[in-house]
């Protein structure tokens, strides 16, 4: 018995050291930004901006239209202009997306997107986005997946809820239940309805994390036991923010905004069904064992302690 605890302490110890050297990244997608700037006719100043990671030319190469030829910085695509394919060798391995931000002479700029599934976006010489329907669904499908799968603290909310209720039938009430919630509130901060500062939304999402662990861990019949999917409904709209915070960094395309708006919240759902599913498989092939049975609580004890961690250091970040 006290090999297989000290057994379960180490698993959690690390994957505690794991997650906290993650804080940082919790709840963002890994994304490189260039900067392409219009100097003169034809002429354009280009630049990879600032990353958590190496330098991002280390691992992304631009490859511009065939009129267009690079030196250093700047990009000379003579009468022309920049018109044409543009793409990023790379991107969807190092990392998960490339946001190519093009300002034109007359003051008009241009967001493009570039996944492993759509690595290259059509350039028109203009500010115009020409992309149809599908291209755009496509794109941003992808990014939900991505931005949920790489998002550990809303993985963890999503974990805590599955040691809330077991997999049983409110466990569908309960996850429709944080859907619709953070389908709203992503919708409407993403339309601009609904305007909250970063810093507090973050905080409330590591602090929703710690509650529903804590409410995991009781044996009796709290508010949260009860009615699970009330719970989940109150905190998925904070976590719809969280989704809207990062949907803002990619932007959204003007002609199909509703679009991208909605195929992103497809794309955070699939990849929320694949987190429980995945729970699932391991709990039916798993749960045989008696060792699996005395991991729940170290493991609740692990999430609540990484996130009162995060959640102590967005509070102070706030103060600062």
């Amino acid at each position: 018995m006290l090999r297989v605890v000290l057994s379960l302490m180490s698993v959690c110890l690390g994957l505690g050291a794991a997650l906290w050297s993650l804080e940082a990244r919790a709840h963002e997608m890994s994304m490189a930004e260039m900067q392409v700037r219009e100097t003169s006719p034809g002429e354009f100043f280009w630049q990879w901006g600032p990353t958590e990671k190496r330098a991002a030319k280390d691992d992304l190469t631009p490859i511009w239209p065939e009129n267009c030829v690079a030196e250093g910085s700047m990009l000379h695509c003579g009468e022309d202009g920049l018109d044409g394919a543009i793409s990023v060798k790379g991107v969807g391995k190092a990392y998960s997306a490339a946001l190519i931000k093009i300002t034109w002479r007359n003051g008009e700029s241009r967001v493009y997107t570039l996944t492993g599934s759509q690595p290259s976006a059509q350039i028109h010489g203009g500010a115009e986005d020409r992309r149809g329907m599908g291209q755009v669904a496509s794109a941003y499908t992808v990014l939900g997946v991505e931005h949920i799968l790489s998002g550990i603290d809303h993985l963890l909310f999503v974990i805590s809820l599955l040691f809330l209720v077991g997999f049983n039938r409110r466990l569908l009430w309960t996850i429709t239940a944080f859907t619709a919630a953070h389908s709203l509130t992503l919708a409407l901060s993403a339309l601009g309805w609904l305007v909250l500062r970063p810093p507090p939304v973050e905080a409330s999402i590591a602090l929703s994390i710690v509650l529903v662990a804590g409410e995991a861990l009781h044996t009796q019949q709290t508010l949260a036991r009860r009615w699970p999917a009330l719970v989940a409904f109150l905190f998925g709209l904070v976590h719809g923010l969280g989704f809207a915070g990062a949907l803002k960094e990619i932007g959204l395309p003007e002609n199909h905004m509703l679009t991208a708006l909605l195929t992103f919240n497809v794309g955070v759902e699939i990849g929320q069904l694949m987190t429980v599913l995945a729970a699932w498989a391991l709990w039916r092939v798993a749960s045989r064992w008696a060792w699996f049975a005395a991991a729940r609580t170290p493991a609740l004890y692990g999430i609540g302690a990484i996130a009162s961690f995060w959640a102590w250091s967005r509070v102070a970040a706030i103060v600062a």
